[in-house]
């Protein structure tokens, strides 16, 4: 199955990474050695700034 290209940028994977504070495996090992759980709190928080965003967009 071919992978497509991802929706975040890498600088804003990278922020949330260190917000969450496992940037450093990212470092260490890419993002394929970051946990699942770790991954879905990444687009939690990434659906959280989207919709802030908007909600900011509408003011």
């Amino acid at each position: 199955m071919a992978r497509r290209g991802g929706i975040m940028s890498e600088q804003m994977k990278e922020e949330i990474a260190k917000e969450l504070g496992f940037y450093d495996t990212v470092q260490k090992e890419g993002w394929g050695g970051i946990k699942a759980r770790d991954a879905g709190n990444m687009v939690k928080r990434a659906i959280e700034i989207a919709e802030q965003s908007m909600q900011k967009g509408r003011s």
